[in-house]
């Protein structure tokens, strides 16, 4: 993984294929490559490791190459350490592929490969992928390809030239997400929307085992029989400039400030006279009557997200539910029944775990509910029913939009729920889905309060260990809020449960250790700040975070962050603003690439 875009049309493919990978550099890589197919079909390949700008100035340097059809790819390592000879594309003597994915029996598909005579130069799967393909070649691109589909197992999602067919590209995916993209004139190939939306929005999402033969003219897309079939075209719901910084010194930040704006997109057209509406047909009353228990699986971000969705749906409807990483809820052997419902959440809708978890889920008979941004995506495809957030393109890798949309689809399942199963009065709920669709309004104060959270980055910058502790939903945040610290300023960070310091973590607080304490739930203050109290007395250097009118005693605290009088249980929409913004301005200060985090992709595509 991470990065594919493919094209063939008049304009010159060293500036496509260049152009589109910097609109996927959002999904984290370490290098980059391109293969450019020239008009007697020789396959010309550049690539380098490090960010796009290398690859850019070895393309630059080079003698302009005559070529208007090409693949490019961004790599994130997997087999093979981050280098130049690791970096796709990989060729054999006829062909050029780029890869994501896994190959999970290459090691015995490369012993016998080399019993045949084929030689290697790096440790990636992707080149024995290619020399295999090279091995079935006999004439046939769609030959050469099935078979070779048949023989592998693991996930790919490729774009492929072959010398004897300079006018074409060739792609085929399994559980790696690829779309084609069509022009006038010209066609596109790419793993993402943002690659294609300078040129069109006009694209088709191949299905698992999908074989694309893109030409200038017209696209062709085969099963994995090779029959032929009709692909629906759809139109991608957002332009080029809402995948542009618009003024914002990165995108991470310009998606914080978004976060008013995606919420009223998420909320408004699910609430109907006062009342939460899922939008879905199926999930009738008597069919959310009918559920016994409940399986949020996620995996990151969508997982916090998950957590704070447990605790509002216990509390609202009384249905017990479990929230499973979804890497680990494959393989923990799970209990399901008929009555039972899987909700999946993911922001691209292709993460691969947390497909495969909902692909279990329906093999056992659960029913399945996924919450995802992009519309079309293979998770939003494979489940039962699927309720759309919509965040926009959220292209920075630490997720903030997508997370606060994710937690308005959880509430507002949570309230619907109650509704049907009777658990709660019908005028509560009129109230809390009021109070939900004022929550955008409530994120202004906080996203013009930058100053003061700056201000608390740089007296943490120089932080090597910092830790959140929490209560409730404020356990929630603290995970999601540890999470976005360590992942874009690298450094070491952890949440616990307030409460469970004393039992073992507690040694670790010394003189001057930073420590971020959410205080937002009534019912647990006095213990949350009791708990507090004792990170502050071994030396702890305390931010605490609360609500306006909160008491807090002189002792508790070195700084305190004070957030709008609310409810209680949809304080998690306003506290994480802070939390990523005091990650931002960590990441700033202390010089990182805030918006392509190292070793960390958007789109998880792999095991």
């Amino acid at each position: 993984m991470c990065g594919i875009v493919g094209y063939i049309g008049p304009r010159r493919s060293t500036d496509v294929l260049l152009d589109g990978l910097s609109k996927l550099e959002y999904r984290g890589y370490d290098s980059a490559g391109i293969a450019l197919a020239g008009p007697g079909g020789e396959i010309q390949v550049v690539k380098a490791e490090g960010r796009l700008s290398v690859l850019a100035e070895k393309v630059h340097a080079m003698p302009p190459v005559d070529s208007h059809c090409g693949i490019g790819h961004t790599r994130w390592a997997t087999h093979g350490a981050p280098s130049d000879v690791n970096s796709h594309p990989h060729s054999s003597a006829r062909i050029s592929l780029v890869h994501n994915g896994i190959i999970e029996n290459y090691a015995q598909l490369k012993e016998h490969l080399m019993e045949h005579g084929y030689e290697f130069c790096s440790d990636t799967d992707t080149e024995v992928l290619v020399k295999l393909l090279d091995y079935n070649y006999h004439g046939e691109p769609l030959d050469a390809i099935m078979k070779t589909m048949g023989e592998v197992r693991g996930s790919y999602g490729l774009a492929i030239l072959f010398r004897d067919f300079p006018d074409r590209i060739f792609s085929v995916r399994k559980e790696s997400p690829l779309i084609v993209g069509y022009g006038q004139g010209e066609n596109f190939l790419a793993s993402d929307i943002p690659a294609l939306l300078k040129y069109t929005r006009e694209y088709s999402i191949l299905d698992e085992g999908e074989i694309a033969v893109v030409s200038r003219e017209k696209v062709q897309i085969y099963n994995e029989l090779g029959h032929p079939v009709q692909k629906n075209r759809l139109t991608a719901s957002w332009d080029i400039e809402a995948a542009e910084k618009g003024g914002y010194p990165h995108f991470m930040l310009k998606e914080i400030h978004e976060q008013p704006t995606a919420l009223r997109a998420t909320i408004g057209p699910h609430v109907e006279d006062g009342l939460p509406q899922l939008g879905v047909d199926a999930l009738t009353d008597e069919m959310l009557c009918g559920i016994r228990n409940i399986h949020i699986v996620a995996c990151g971000t969508a997982m916090h997200a998950g957590m704070v969705g447990k605790t509002a749906i216990e509390r609202f409807a009384r249905v017990p539910v479990d929230v499973d990483i979804a890497s680990e809820f494959r393989y923990r052997d799970p209990i399901l029944s008929q009555d039972d419902l899987v909700i999946i959440i993911s922001q691209s809708g292709e993460t691969l775990d947390t497909l495969a978890a909902l692909k279990l889920a329906k093999e056992r008979g659960a029913k399945t509910l996924a919450v995802v941004n992009v519309v079309g995506s293979s998770i939003a495809r494979a489940a039962d029913w699927v309720i759309y957030t919509h965040a926009g393109p959220e292209i920075a890798v630490a997720s903030t939009k997508a997370y606060s949309v994710q937690l308005a689809v959880m509430y507002l399942f949570a309230l619907r729920l109650s509704l049907a199963k009777k658990t709660q009065p019908e005028e509560e709920i009129r109230r809390l889905t009021a109070e939900l669709q004022r929550i955008p309004d409530q994120l202004a104060p906080l996203l013009s309060n930058c100053n003061e959270i700056k201000y608390l980055a740089s007296q943490f910058m120089n932080s090597d260990d910092l830790f959140f502790m929490g209560r409730g939903f404020d356990y929630a945040l603290s995970l999601e809020g540890s999470l976005k610290l360590k992942e874009i300023s690298y450094v070491h960070s952890e949440a616990y449960a307030a409460g469970e310091l004393k039992h073992g973590t507690i040694s670790l607080i010394v003189n001057g250790t930073p420590v971020v304490a959410l205080a937002t739930q009534k019912n647990v203050y006095e213990k949350a700040l009791s708990n507090v109290k004792e990170v502050k007395t071994r030396g702890g250097r305390v931010i605490l975070l609360c609500k306006e009118n909160a008491p807090v005693p002189e002792d508790v605290a070195d700084f305190v962050v004070r957030l709008p009088e609310f409810e209680d249980i949809f304080m998690p929409m306003l506290m994480i603003v802070p939390l990523q913004l005091f990650a931002y301005y960590m990441s700033v200060l202390r010089g990182c690439d805030v918006d392509k985090p190292r070793n960390l992709a958007k789109s998880v595509t792999v095991e």
